[in-house]
């Protein structure tokens, strides 16, 4: 694998039974890269999202992350090799609070044992004031420092679109997976998800995203592939993509142009 490649998606497809999801997909990912896959709804989007963090085994290919294998890997295995996502339906605790909610990723990540968490030593303490304030700088990146006590349900839509930002931000990922970011936002908040998209590629973080605005699409990425009924029919530039005739009839239409 070249040495600024992080991900490798090798021949991978995803049937469920005569269904066929998402069909011999191929592509790769360099380091610090944003990537857009975009395509009509039944495109195999998510299915293939799935695929990269362990939540469905993919029917045949290969996914390499960082030069290892993780085609097939438990979703939390994945993780902790440093691959994060949001969803498209938001997921999260809705009963507990706003900080609560990022801490439950660094959770996963910590090093103390169960007899040190149960007898509450320093150690475990020591680390999960670690936990908390490295939660709270996270919510401070996203601007929801101001509502780390609320409930995370009673947050605005939008505001619950950034928790899961910060929550999957919190796994300290090398790569994160973004599910329709901007789905349910208006103008401003779609403009101020743009500014933390490349704010966390400033971090150093590559990301892929998964987007149905075009004007969002075309303005944030590096790199767009277009999928349709599970294929990928076109991989370029922003303005590749957008003067792609195949691309153009199966998705853009006259939107573009």
């Amino acid at each position: 694998m070249e040495e600024d490649l992080l991900l490798e998606v090798r021949g991978v497809s995803k049937h469920f039974g005569g269904v066929r999801a998402v069909e011999d997909a191929s592509f790769s990912v360099k380091q610090g890269m944003i990537l857009s896959i975009i395509g009509p709804n039944g495109a195999g989007k998510t299915t293939l999202f799935n695929c990269l963090t362990g939540f469905v085994r993919p029917t045949k290919g290969t996914i390499v992350f960082s030069g290892t294998d993780i085609s097939g890997m438990t979703p939390d295995r994945i993780c902790r090799l440093g691959i994060s996502r949001t969803f498209q339906n938001i997921r999260l605790f809705k009963g507990m609070s706003v900080l609560e909610n990022v801490m439950t990723a660094q959770h996963a990540m910590v090093r103390s044992s169960l007899v040190s968490i149960i007898a509450g030593l320093k150690s475990f303490r020591n680390e999960e004031a670690s936990v908390r304030q490295a939660a709270f700088e996270y919510l401070e990146f996203l601007g929801l420092d101001p509502l780390a006590g609320h409930a995370a349900g009673n947050l605005p839509y939008g505001a619950q679109r950034r928790l899961e930002i910060a929550r999957a931000l919190a796994a300290r990922p090398s790569v994160i997976l973004l599910d329709e970011p901007t789905a349910g936002m208006n103008p401003s908040e779609t403009g101020e998800m743009m500014d933390t998209i490349r704010n966390i590629r400033e971090m150093g973080i590559t990301v892929l995203v998964i987007e149905h605005d075009m004007k969002f699409v075309m303005g944030i990425s590096d790199r767009i592939i277009v999928l349709d009924h599970g294929v990928k029919i076109a991989e370029g530039s922003p303005e590749q993509i957008k003067n792609d005739p195949l691309v153009i009839e199966a998705y853009l239409g006259k939107e573009m142009h």
